[in-house]
Parts: structure tokens; sequence; C-alpha cells
């Protein structure tokens, strides 16, 4: 069953099956600037914050999700798979790569000028 995730950092909303992890669904959104590393929950490069909607986890390195992390439903995207639609805010290391893809271009002198 496929479901939708909705990354609040840039708005962007990508299909991801419940055999996918989260970071697996968001590189076929296709930004270059996604940083990965090891994948299987020990580096902590992929942190996100899962603000609503349910997932299952597979085992993370305490040494890079805390207990606390967790009661804030902090998680590594590629230990977490989607068992409903989802909305999640990047964190971390990926939210600074996400930040420089999502970019809106600040309005414009142009369209002042026309005013003007």
């Amino acid at each position: 069953m496929r479901h939708r995730v909705t990354i609040e950092n840039c708005n962007e909303t990508y299909p991801c099956s419940e055999q996918q992890t989260l970071l697996q669904g968001m590189e076929q959104l296709g930004k270059r600037g996604i940083p990965v590393g090891c994948r299987g929950g020990g580096c902590g490069v992929c942190r996100v914050q899962v603000t609503s909607g349910n997932f299952l986890k597979a085992k993370m390195s305490r040494s890079v999700i805390s207990e606390a992390d967790e009661s804030k439903r902090i998680v590594l995207a590629c230990r977490c798979t989607p068992t409903s639609d989802l909305s999640i805010s990047v964190v971390g290391k990926m939210e600074k790569a996400l930040r420089a893809e999502c970019q809106v271009e600040p309005e414009d002198e142009v369209s002042v000028a026309a005013v003007v």
C-alpha cells in the first residue's frame, strides 16, 4: 500500500510504500542535496520528526536517537516505513540540505518596478 508523505520544511509530497523507508521514498524526489549516510540506523544523518501519522521503525543506534528523541517522534528516515499518510519535519544535517534545495527566490524587484 502506498502512502503520501509530506515534508513540511518545503511543503513537498512524495509517495512511499509500506515496503520503502522514508529515506528511499524521499530519494525518489531527485533532490541532489539529500545527505545519505550508512542507511542502517547508525550515523544519524537522516533525522526526521514525524509530526502526524503512523509508522513502523527498525532498530536505531542510541548514540544518534535517544529515548527523549523518540518521545518527540524523532527517528531516522532510513529505519522507518509509513503505515499511514505522514507529515515529517526534517531536522539536523538533512534539514540544511533540503532548505538549500527548496529555497524560494525572494520577490524580485521587477514586480515592484511594474507597479511604479
